[in-house]
Parts: C-alpha cells; sequence; structure tokens
C-alpha cells in the first residue's frame, strides 16, 4: 500500500497579499470571527499573509508577500516531541501533522517549540454574530478554549475525499486527491497542493526546481511546504537566519536552541 506525502508549493511571485487564501481557511475550518479584545498575538490565524521588503530606499525598494501556515515539518517535528500529552501527531499515511484537540491540556509548549509561529491558541470560547452559525461547516469541529490549533490541509476535506473514494472500491490508505480551500479560493493559482511523493505529480515537479526553498531549512525540521521565487532578495530574507548560517549548524556550533532564540528575537526579520 503506498501512502502519500501531502505538501504544497506557494509561488509568491503570485502572491498579491488579497488575504482570500486566509478568508477560506477560517470559514472551511470554522475559526470564529476575532473578539474585539484579540490582538495579533491572541487572535486565532491558521493562515497568515505577511509583507516582505528588501529594505532598500525607491526606486529600488520591492515589496512581496508570503503566506505563511503549518509548515507540515516531516523531520524532527518540534510541536511533536515537546507536547506531553501525545495531543500532536504525524499521520504515517499522508504526512500531515496533526492537532487532536481533545488531548490538548494548553500548556502552549508546541507554540514555543514552532519556529515558524504557525500555532494559536483559544483565550476564548468560539462565538459567531447571530444568524453566522448557520455558515459552520459541519466537517469542522470548532474548537474549545484553551486549546492550541493549526493549520492541518482541510482534514475536513481530506477524509471527504478517503470517503469517496472508498465507496469507489479504493483500498484503504490509498492516495486521494483534493485541494485545501486556500488552494481553491488563491484568484492567482499561487498556491499548488498534492503528493510530494508522485513525481508525476505537479507539486512534486514543482518542489524541486532551482528557486524553489522552505523556510529555515538549516533548522533541519525538512517541511512540506515550499516556496517559490525568482526574486534573490526574498529567498535570502526567508530562508536563513542572519548569524546562524547552515554551516554553522551542520558542523554543530550552532544549536538548533541558538536558532530558536534568534527567531524569538526577531533577527531573521533582517
Amino acid at each position: 500500500m503506498a501512502n502519500a506525502r501531502y505538501g504544497m508549493v506557494v509561488n509568491v511571485d503570485r502572491c498579491t497579499g488579497c488575504g482570500n487564501c486566509m478568508t477560506a481557511c477560517a470559514v472551511e475550518n470554522n475559526v470564529a470571527p476575532a473578539e474585539p479584545r484579540a490582538t495579533p498575538r491572541t487572535g486565532v490565524t491558521w493562515m497568515r499573509v505577511f509583507p516582505v521588503n528588501n529594505g532598500m530606499a525607491y526606486p529600488d525598494n520591492r515589496t512581496g508577500f508570503v503566506p505563511i501556515m503549518c509548515q507540515q515539518c516531516g523531520k524532527d517535528t518540534p510541536c511533536v516531541s515537546v507536547c506531553p500529552q501525545n495531543a500532536v501527531d504525524v499521520d504515517p499515511t499522508t504526512g500531515i501533522v496533526g492537532q487532536v484537540p481533545q488531548r490538548c491540556l494548553g500548556c502552549r509548549y508546541c507554540m514555543t517549540a514552532c519556529p515558524y509561529h504557525a500555532r494559536f491558541f483559544n483565550w476564548w470560547d468560539p462565538s459567531w454574530p447571530e444568524g453566522m452559525e448557520q455558515t459552520l461547516n459541519p466537517d469542522a469541529a470548532p474548537r474549545m478554549r484553551g486549546v492550541v490549533e493549526k493549520c492541518n490541509f482541510c482534514h475536513g476535506r481530506l477524509h471527504a475525499a478517503m470517503e469517496k473514494a472508498a465507496s469507489g472500491g479504493s483500498a484503504a490508505g490509498t492516495p486521494v486527491d483534493y485541494v485545501p480551500a486556500c488552494v481553491e479560493a488563491c484568484p492567482t493559482q499561487a498556491i499548488v497542493f498534492g503528493d510530494l511523493d508522485d513525481p508525476a505529480s505537479a507539486v512534486a515537479q514543482l518542489s524541486k526546481q532551482e528557486d524553489t526553498f522552505r523556510l529555515l531549512p538549516a533548522l533541519g525540521t525538512e517541511p512540506k511546504v515550499y516556496y517559490h521565487t525568482e526574486r534573490s532578495w526574498m529567498r535570502e530574507k526567508l530562508s536563513a537566519v542572519p548569524g546562524a548560517p547552515e554551516a554553522a549548524v551542520a558542523s554543530g556550533t550552532v544549536t538548533r536552541r541558538d536558532f530558536l532564540k534568534g527567531l524569538r528575537k526577531g533577527q531573521h526579520n533582517g
């Protein structure tokens, strides 16, 4: 039985920063509207689009946009290793890093361990304005206050695709074709999703292109989310942490903890 390894490639040269992916993600996964008292640190946003600037003066100034979500680490997944409740797991049949809210005790160790700042804590019980409850997705259970949540590649859509494949006679565990909500909603088709282990898939081919890279590769977490750009300044800004080159990590002179300290201090913002 062949397993899948789902991942995506985000072409940041196509991203306009419109935020459609963020909206689609929230609607698909029943992320409640932000509380009036919520801040960028206390709100829940599985997917965020960040502006990135080359820091140069006019007329050489350039700006781009980078969607950031759970990077679906494939090796030494930091959030998995620190969770005392086994509330985070990696599905061996899909490669997707999942979150089990029923097990989460809210310690937030996983948030501290995540080098991509892609996990969010529920400070309030989810609530929707009157009438909006009718828009909730029955395939995604809302999460309660006191737990951590994150992108899971729209597991409701994945399960629906698996059920459809099973009803058609496919064996359990057979890789299925589906796309997360963010992929479907992007007006510029900047996000490509699929099975990275299928060499014929568009996502596998794009992931191996010269201008494709992963965020902070020196950490060794081998994310299954890739980014593509022909702008060298953006690749350099997003793929490295100043002061801690990959060679230093490979030689053991800089540890992962050193990297995380640099990230928390904002050294990766350039």
